[in-house]
């Protein structure tokens, strides 16, 4: 699953133009306006759009707007004290994959990887291309090249566990991965951070797909509700992108807040998971 010609980079690409246009106009574009920003064919265009999303242009218009994510917040709010799920759509549409995961020992962290064999390799995402590690346990990493580029994100996953060695071998990951990816299967997580980043990511694994929660509801949900700042700082140093679902997060305000692999992936992230459950 190394990416050459990504199908899936180049839906994401045309994705993010699209973002970058419909945010430029003062009014929702039809069609055809759209189309021609992007110099292709209505038809084209909207093939396009289907075969990434499968809802049309004028619906995933809505999705993108910078408002919706407070529409998510008003209507979509997740409140994780009582969420009996545990990351899954329930939908039958979107990621319903068994995931399981286990963390490092606080001396295991501390030793930030010496003695462990970390196979890594690229794949190709809806959202572009993406590098995911792993051990012999399961994913540890996944991050997103699209805005910050190919070396910058490897070197991104892989200081976070400096003593380890490092080994390219996507295909003892390719299981895994297209699990995620299609929904289909069983995923496995090895995660490694501090035990207060454990509970943060722990708690967005609980937040379903096409819902959001905040920043300070993770922090009641873990036991610390003023610690809203550090989980903030936790959400941001997610190192497994996507399956642990820290785009989820938002402010109290409705504002998107961070997002370690930049604003527009996060953004198409949620309008891609709420179109795709409402679909």
């Amino acid at each position: 699953m190394t990416i050459d010609a990504p199908e899936g980079q180049y839906h994401y690409k045309l994705m993010r133009r699209a973002l970058e246009v419909i945010d430029a106009a003062e009014a929702p574009l039809s069609l055809e306006a759209l189309a021609g920003e992007m110099n292709m064919s209505a038809a084209h265009f909207q093939r396009m759009f289907s075969a990434w999303v499968g809802v049309s242009p004028k619906r995933y218009q809505q999705y993108l707007q910078l408002g919706e994510a407070k529409r998510l917040l008003s209507e979509r709010f997740t409140t994780l004290e009582t969420a009996q799920s545990v990351g899954l759509s329930g939908s039958g549409r979107l990621h319903d994959l068994f995931l399981r995961w286990e963390a490092m020992s606080p001396g295991e962290f501390a030793r930030k990887g010496a003695g462990l064999s970390i196979r890594y390799g690229w794949f190709d995402t809806p959202f572009g291309a993406a590098i995911v590690m792993g051990t012999e346990r399961g994913i540890c990493g996944m991050g997103f090249a699209e805005e910050m580029g190919r070396e910058t994100c490897f070197e991104d996953l892989a200081q976070r566990w400096p003593a380890a060695e490092f080994v390219h071998a996507p295909e003892r990951l390719a299981g895994w991965v297209t699990a995620g990816i299609s929904g289909t299967g069983e995923t496995a997580l090895h995660l490694m951070g501090a035990p207060f980043q454990i509970k943060v990511w722990e708690a967005l694994l609980r937040v379903p797909s096409g819902h959001v929660t905040t920043y300070g509801e993770i922090a009641g949900a873990i036991g610390s509700p003023k610690a809203v700042r550090a989980v903030g700082t936790a959400v941001g140093r997610n190192p497994v992108s996507w399956l642990i679902p820290c785009h989820r997060a938002l402010r109290k305000s409705g504002a998107l807040g961070g997002y370690h692999w930049g604003l527009p992936v996060k953004r198409a992230l949620l309008a891609w998971e709420a179109a795709r459950e409402e679909a």
